[in-house]
């Protein structure tokens, strides 16, 4: 399951992946964030994903994962906060991101509140980092 909010007034796509993701979802949720942040873009796109209840993931959906982050920075995302509960999540998404370049955006947080006030107000909170 996925759903997808936009903050418009602050450029901010917030989404939450839970439990396994098949491809079919994948590629939905794909097409989705893709107009998200076609909506957005023009501004300095901030995204906050709550991963603590998803799973590890197929390889094909890892790999459209990295395509989408990939999509996002050429779309101007500027600040990605994740939140994820389990390490062997974290270590499959920390190469993901290092594979998409999202590595350098991206910050992880316990708290979403954290994570949100960081996409917000930039490094000058580096609170709630887990993994």
């Amino acid at each position: 399951m996925f759903q997808i909010k936009l903050d418009k007034m602050n450029s901010v796509i917030d989404f939450v992946l839970d439990g396994i993701i098949q491809l079919d979802e994948m590629k939905q949720f794909a097409e989705q964030l893709r107009l998200a942040t076609l909506t957005l873009a023009g501004t300095d796109i901030k995204i906050k994903a709550d991963l603590r209840r998803f799973r590890p993931a197929a390889p094909g959906v890892a790999d459209m994962i990295r395509e989408v982050q990939e999509f996002g920075l050429t779309m101007g995302v500027k600040r990605v906060a994740e939140m994820v509960d389990s390490e062997v999540v974290a270590l499959q998404l920390n190469r993901v991101a290092r594979e998409s370049g999202t590595h350098k955006i991206l910050r992880r947080f316990v708290d979403p509140q954290e994570a949100r006030e960081w996409l917000l107000h930039g490094d000058s909170l580096k609170k709630g980092s887990k993994f």
